[in-house]
């Protein structure tokens, strides 16, 4: 414990006089000496218990060389050595680090000379393992103005604090399940090498991947199994980089790769041949190999922008292009692109301004029987006309409504104002069967679609054989469950169901009998072509004839003269939609058209 001359020093300043102690130390004072030992034994228990109790704060107690005094246990656990292997031990040989060893010495002896504090900080200090330990140590000098100073740490382990810091700093740079820099890193450290290229006159090449139908894999097999695959991912990218190149998981399933000193086209090819290789090997996902593909778009430095956001930016605009074309392609940024982007950009919100101005209208065009040329029912096309009569392309705005997410409210609008226009007409008296409208895959998407097509029937007091929908071969074939459950649901409910374009897209018969078809309109590429071109010709009879061995209706699209009709008669087809009859019309003009008002077949042809 405490040598004896501690202990009289304590015991002095308890008393606070000095003819106490030597009261004390007569024999008729024994038993007030010892209530004071008690007293003073307990309390220097009572403060070894409150050291030893406190589990990480590490205290240590030092004479005025430096020599370990006093090691409580949270010490031994901070820094490894037992307070056997500590005791007697100097500082600065025990925790302190080599380059730290000489400040400490001098700081202590400040202390003890001069009287300057060592103040509290962050350190690192040394466990037994030669490991850094971060702490924060506060310093008590006891006894300073004495030939026996005792300095003591109180040392807090920072470790927990140190390791949630960086595991923030790497949550806010890096991506969790990939161990990638996230798109904020890659974008800075891109900057750095720009900064770089520029100086050196060298181009760079950027490179932005994204997992063609990735929903559809997390879907199918879970987010385990989305998870393996992008880990796997970064695994093969990882092994096609150099040391100067980067790579970067932007978003869930989109990757970017920054390649310093690409500017040739070849070099370039070759590169984004190389990672679109990638591809060509399965992935192991579920227990069985399952090929993935992704779009891939490409922009340079300088060519395609100065910045990394700029390139970042304009390598996206090419992706978003390369998926437009279908699985796994390939697009280099161009102006063209993003001027395209621009204009499609202004059209969005053009047209929904139009949806809210009650610009749009629909046009009628009839089909005819081929035989008889009487009309038969009528196909609602969409028209916009801008302020100043210019007409915007269907192909276009309709196709910017379906990128824009607009294509819901265009197709409940087209919807409605057919059934409006059907209902007008049948209480006019106006003959006619039915009016069909053309439906997208993205408009088929909205779970409520065929729910809102019935009521708006209904509102109108529409029979089911009074509207019908046309789709494209594609839409069928992508078409999932729910989508041909309801398909089935309109059938058996008398609706009519077209395939529109048939024959241009992916030309499976199967999908005949496992969709509820009820007709099919062959596309005017064929019929434009068969009367010189026996390849078409060929294809055209065909369909007609699997057409009404399965009971379906066939229509010809885009007949124009007669030589086009002849064979469309000699076929035996159903019925004919074209110019040679009547073009698209208003639907003022097609009530006339309708009730006799203009004269028969070509009467419209100009």
């Amino acid at each position: 414990m405490f040598p004896e001359e501690r202990f009289r020093r304590w015991l002095r300043r308890f008393l606070g006089r000095p003819s106490a102690v030597a009261a004390a130390d007569s024999a008729e004072n024994d038993e007030a000496v010892a209530r004071v030992r008690r007293q003073y034994l307990e309390s220097e228990q009572r403060f070894r218990a409150l050291l030893e109790s406190l589990p990480k704060v590490a205290v240590q107690g030092y004479d005025r060389d430096r020599r370990v005094i006093y090691w409580n246990e949270a010490s031994t656990r901070l820094y490894g050595y037992t307070s056997e292997e500590a005791q007697g031990g100097l500082l600065e040989d025990l925790i302190i680090p080599d380059f730290m060893r000489e400040g400490v010495v001098q700081a202590h002896r400040a202390w003890i000379h001069e009287g300057i504090e060592i103040p509290p900080e962050e350190l690192e200090l040394k466990h037994k393992s030669g490991e850094l330990v971060p702490v924060f140590s506060h310093h008590v000098m006891l006894k300073e103005h004495t030939d026996d100073p005792l300095m003591f740490c109180v040392d807090v382990d920072l470790s927990d604090q140190k390791q949630a810091h960086r595991d923030l700093e790497f949550a806010t740079r890096y991506d969790r399940l990939t161990q990638l820099p996230n798109r904020h890193t890659f974008e800075t450290d891109l900057e750095h090498v720009l900064d770089g290229m520029r100086r050196r006159g060298v181009g760079l090449a950027l490179i932005y991947l994204d997992i063609d139908y990735f929903v559809e894999i997390n879907d199918a097999l879970g987010y385990e199994q989305g998870d393996q695959l992008l880990v796997e991912l970064s695994r093969r990218l990882r092994k096609e980089l150099r040391s100067t190149d980067l790579l970067s998981r932007v978003s869930s399933d989109e990757f970017v790769l920054a390649f310093p000193g690409l500017h040739r086209e070849e070099d370039v090819l070759q590169i984004v041949n190389k990672i679109h290789g990638l591809f060509k090997r399965p992935f192991g996902l579920d227990g069985h190999e399952r090929r993935v593909s992704a779009s891939i778009g490409v922009c340079l430095f300088p060519d395609n922008g100065g910045s990394a956001r700029e390139l970042i930016r304009n390598a996206d605009v090419a992706k978003n292009r390369a998926k437009l074309e279908g699985r796994g392609s390939i697009r280099f940024f161009h102006q063209q692109l993003h001027d395209e982007l621009v204009r499609e950009h202004r059209l969005a919100e053009n047209l929904e301004r139009a949806l809210n101005a009650q610009e749009l209208t629909l046009h009628y065009q009839p089909q005819v029987s081929a035989i008889s040329g009487r009309i038969e029912n009528l196909e609602a096309l969409l028209r916009w006309e801008l302020p100043g009569g210019i007409a915007v392309p269907p192909h276009e705005f309709i196709r910017v409504a379906e990128r824009s997410g607009l294509i819901h409210r265009l197709g409940d609008w087209v919807i409605e104002e057919a059934c409006r226009q059907r209902a007008q007409w049948r209480a006019a008296g106006v003959p006619l069967e039915r009016i069909d409208i053309n439906v997208s895959g993205r408009q088929l998407s909205r779970p409520d679609m065929f729910e809102r097509l019935r009521q708006c029937l209904a509102r109108h007091g529409l029979g089911p054989r009074e509207i019908g929908i046309e789709l494209t071969e594609n839409v069928l074939i992508e078409a999932d469950e729910r989508i041909l459950k309801g398909l089935w649901e309109l059938y058996h409910l008398g609706f009519r169901i077209s395939i529109d374009d048939f024959g241009t897209g992916y030309s499976s018969l199967s999908y005949l009998k496992r969709f509820p078809v009820t007709a099919l309109k062959i596309d005017r590429t064929f019929v434009r072509d068969a009367p010189g071109e026996p390849k078409d010709r060929a294809i055209m009879e065909a369909a007609v004839f699997i057409g009404h061995r399965l009971g379906l209706e066939v229509v010809a699209e885009g007949v124009e003269d007669e030589r086009q009709l002849e064979l469309i008669r000699e076929m035996k087809c159903d019925l004919v939609q074209g110019f040679y009859f009547y073009r698209p019309m208003p639907a003022a003009m097609t009530e006339r058209v309708l009730l006799g008002l203009v004269s028969a077949p070509n009467g419209l042809r100009g």
